[in-house]
């Protein structure tokens, strides 16, 4: 199941911040929350995908119980979807696969436009080499429904515009996506100015970064500093220390 489900993935950020712990999120999601949905399956389906992202999220992402502060600072949805996109991308191998294919076209400077279409991706996911030697096996229909629910994901964060658009563009970013996908980038690797994940999986190109660090830099949480000569870029303190009290930097 490819997508981002925000409203769904904002409520369960909500429940886990507010009890702290997954069998209490389990008990309200299904609980008293349960009339919200349509069927007793589909909410079933949706907890796994959901909670599978949050628990298995790479610490240099927000805790899930850092979210709700984080979205409230958001001013579009597309801004929280830019942001759950990133939690998204480190869970699903197969996502994960598709983008860094994309990402290393963006990373490489080529300037053609981003292309999703059914062709393009299917022929992406044929070149797939699993552990075990085996490749992409998805029956022509599977792969198409996994197509479409990719492209909507695009469309979410802003790459693509309109349901029926297959070609789209590195998509702005708000000031809030901007300040996690910087943190993430930070923790992510140690050489991470290279080639800053987090603006990377939302597809941003190298000519583009030096706008992007100018602006984080513009807030109380990141600095340009002077260290032996040379011009270091970093946070001000610990990463997503701008998270407090409700509010950003």
């Amino acid at each position: 199941m490819c997508g981002l489900l925000v409203g769904r993935a904002e409520e369960l950020a909500r429940l886990y911040a507010e009890h702290g712990n997954w069998n209490d999120v389990e008990e309200g999601w299904f609980g008293e929350r349960l009339s919200n949905r349509s069927t007793r399956g589909s909410s079933q389906k949706i907890y796994r995908i959901l909670t599978s992202r949050f628990k298995n999220a790479p610490a240099a992402l927000p805790n899930p119980s850092a979210l709700p502060a984080i979205f409230d600072e958001c001013k579009t949805t597309r801004d929280t979807a830019q942001i759950l996109s990133l939690y998204l991308i480190a869970d699903d191998a197969l996502v994960r696969y598709v983008v860094h294919e994309y990402v290393a076209r963006v990373a490489h400077g080529k300037t053609d436009p981003l292309e999703f279409s059914n062709e393009t991706l299917t022929r992406i996911l044929d070149r797939l080499e699993c552990s075990d030697g085996s490749g992409f096996d998805y029956a022509e229909s599977t792969t198409e429904r996994w197509c479409e629910g990719f492209r909507s994901v695009m469309r979410e964060i802003g790459v693509l515009d309109g349901q029926r658009a297959t070609v789209g563009e590195p998509p702005s970013i708000g000031d809030v996506p901007l300040l996690v996908s910087m943190d993430y980038s930070y923790g992510a690797d140690e050489e991470w100015l290279t080639a800053p994940r987090g603006l990377l999986y939302l597809f941003q190109p190298a000519d583009r970064w030096t706008e992007l660090f100018d602006r984080v830099a513009s807030t109380e949480a990141w600095e340009y500093l002077e260290r032996h000569g040379e011009l270091d870029f970093r946070p001000t303190d610990e990463p997503y220390s701008w998270v407090q009290d409700g509010g950003s930097a």
